[in-house]
């Protein structure tokens, strides 16, 4: 039975950059070129979703040269492959917050998902100033601000205030890099999926 929906915690740019005597932003180039190669192997081999964690609610804490270089590089990949993915039939997505992100990142973020939302081939969810905790204290919180009656609560009107309802649990968690740990992502869709840790980092 294949894996139908893929989720893949892209880590090791920065050590994979280390090694090759680069920048850490050219490591992160690195990386957004091993998503398109990751995106066309899912699409070869009948993946329905792919989900990959981009930028984590802790990113910000890193060095904000660091993180400035990260929001021009996200920039830059949407520019250059958004043809690409509307034209393959990838319908891209990203999950997590948005206000904290540069205001043309985020107009370029509104435009490729419209402009790929009639696309079904692949899912690909891109998980942005995204945090497994952040996300349930989120759903909380709307149950709490919609009035819910605390006995009614349960395990799917909790999925349904989500940050993306239809996203469908991963079957299969990768992380690359060697780092045996989620890392606060998706905690809440990795309950019963299969998780496997590679030595490769992700460029």
């Amino acid at each position: 039975d294949s894996a139908r929906t893929v989720a893949i915690i892209m880590d090791g740019n920065g050590r994979w950059a280390e090694r090759q005597g680069l920048s850490v932003a050219e490591g992160h180039r690195a990386g957004t070129n091993a998503l398109r190669r990751t995106v066309e192997a899912a699409i070869d081999l009948g993946v329905e979703t792919l989900v990959v964690y981009a930028f984590s609610t802790e990113n910000w804490s890193r060095p904000a040269g660091e993180v400035d270089s990260l929001m021009d590089i996200f920039g830059e990949t949407i520019e250059r492959e958004q043809p690409d993915l509307a034209r393959q039939g990838v319908r891209t997505r990203f999950i997590g917050r948005r206000d904290r992100a540069p205001a043309d990142l985020q107009e370029q973020m509104a435009g490729l998902e419209e402009e790929t939302a009639h696309n079904e081939r692949l899912n690909l969810w891109i998980a942005f100033d995204y945090g497994g905790r952040a996300e349930l204290v989120e759903a909380a919180r709307r149950l709490v601000e919609a009035g819910v009656d605390p006995a009614e609560i349960d395990e799917n009107m909790l999925r349904a205030n989500l940050y993306a309802p239809e996203l469908p649990d991963p079957d299969l968690l990768i992380r690359t890099s060697g780092e045996l740990r989620v890392s606060n992502f998706l905690l809440w869709q990795l309950a019963y999926s299969e998780l496997v840790f590679l030595d490769r980092l992700w460029p």
